[in-house]
Order: structure tokens, then sequence, then C-alpha cells
């Protein structure tokens, strides 16, 4: 069965991340009450930041049961503790200090002030996903991943025409010379974001819209890694009107993606 991959398009950047907020809230309450947890990777960036606010302002947030969930990141920026531009931090001031997490499952990247170096923090987090796994894999299986996508097509900290979005064998790489700033990374693998059960790529801007016509179009994942992206169960791009704007009709009819925010999944 080939997993479900469509596009939501909402009118702006804000009413985007309020919808986000209501999906989700929704989504992990269910996953709680069925299997008594559940299990997230989140992103940084503006709108992985101004999600994680939208749901720390939802009425609905004490809905959760913020205890039974299991946060982990897609990377991270290899910076001091507590800089304010480490994945980390910003989702610690939009939602993570505001709720009663268990610090058990929060799991961090390694900071550069640990002690380690950059290939011993990619090689912890490594060992610190296959300790919560299942007997006899590698990481955990993961209900939902947040990922943002870069003008140019990337994702987590894997960059186009970079070795690091065909790495098939490790499930987390150190990253050098980053064409962002900074230049020293920690990432998820490709391998491992596609074990989710279901990805959220979320775009918002007009400097969004190439890599998202890019992406649906099916380029090279070499050249656009987003493209690359595919749950296990349902991929979902939210974006706003402006990323959407060059996206060609074609892709986005009912023939290749179901646009609605009437989504099962």
């Amino acid at each position: 069965m080939t997993p479900d991959r469509r596009v939501v398009v909402y009118p702006d950047k804000q009413v985007l991340a309020d919808a986000l907020a209501a999906r989700f809230l929704s989504k992990v309450a269910k996953f709680i009450s069925a299997r008594g947890e559940a299990t997230v990777v989140l992103t940084g960036g503006t709108m992985g930041y101004a999600t994680l606010a939208a749901i720390n302002a939802s009425p609905k947030r004490d809905t959760v049961d913020w205890s039974k969930v299991n946060f982990w990141w897609g990377d991270e920026r290899w910076l001091p503790d507590a800089d304010p531009d480490r994945n980390e931090t910003q989702a610690r001031e939009a939602l993570l200090a505001h709720i009663p997490v268990d610090p058990d499952r929060v799991h961090t990247f390694a900071c550069s002030d640990d002690g380690l170096e950059l290939d011993a923090a990619a090689d912890a987090y490594a060992a610190e996903l296959k300790a919560a796994a299942p007997d006899g894999a590698d990481y955990p299986s993961f209900d939902i991943t947040f990922l943002g996508v870069g003008p140019d097509g990337h994702i987590a900290s894997l960059f186009p025409e970079r070795g690091g979005i065909k790495e098939e064998l490790r499930t987390v790489i150190p990253v050098r010379n980053s064409p962002k700033p900074p230049p020293e990374r920690l990432s998820l693998t490709l391998p491992v974001i596609n074990s989710s059960e279901r990805i959220w790529l979320v775009l918002a801007g007009a400097d969004k819209a190439a890599a998202l016509g890019l992406t649906l179009a099916d380029a090279s994942v070499f050249e656009v890694p987003a493209a690359g992206v595919r749950a296990k169960r349902s991929t979902r791009f939210l974006v706003d009107q402006d990323a959407a704007a060059e996206v060609p009709d074609n892709l986005t009819t009912r023939e290749q993606f179901w646009t609605s925010d009437d989504d099962p999944h």
C-alpha cells in the first residue's frame, strides 16, 4: 500500500500554526489513550517555534497528559547549552518549560560545551535512540515527526548535494561545513526520519515556494532532500498560501494530492 501523501494549504502563517497545534493536540491525546504514551520528533526554525507556541497558547493544551509524551529532535545546532539558537532552547521557551513533561522523556542532543566531540555526540544520540527502541531495533517508533523545509529543500540538517542525505547505515550523523550557520550540527538520517508513522512538513513564506514545488514534483533527493521524505503511514505538507504560490496546478489536483484539512490520519 502506497503511503498517503497530501498537501494542506492555509491562508497565512498564524492560521497554519494554530491548525497544526489543534491537529497535534488531538492526535497526541488519542495516542496516549490508545497506548499509554506518544513519541514525537520536534524541529526548529520559525514555524517550528510558532507551532509549539500555538500549542502552548491553545485552550486544549492541558487535555494532554504531557508526562506520557516522549520528545526527540530531528537535528540540533552544535552550540553551548541554553544558546538561543539551539532548537532545544527554542522548544523549551515556546512549550516545554510551560508543561509538566517527564525529564526522562525529553531526549536532547548534546551541547558543544558538554565535553564531547561532535562525532562522539552523534554516537551518543544514536545510542540513546537504540536504548529507547524495541528489542532488535535501532530507534523508537515515532508517531509524529515535524520537519521544516529550507528554501534550498533541506530537511533537518540534511543539505542538498552533501553526503548526509545519502547516509543509510548510521542513525545520527555529525554535520560539518553546513551551508547555513552554525557550520557544525547533528542530524537524524533520512531512513530514521522515514521510519515515522506520520511526517508533517511545515512550510510558510514565499521563499519556500520553489522548494515545495520541486519536492512535490519528485526532484532528485540529492538535490532536494525534502523530496525523499516518505512516512510509513502519512506524509503531510502543511503550508501557507505564500508557500503554495508556485506549485503547479497539476500537482495539487485530487489526482495527485487531496488538498483538504479534513484529515483522518
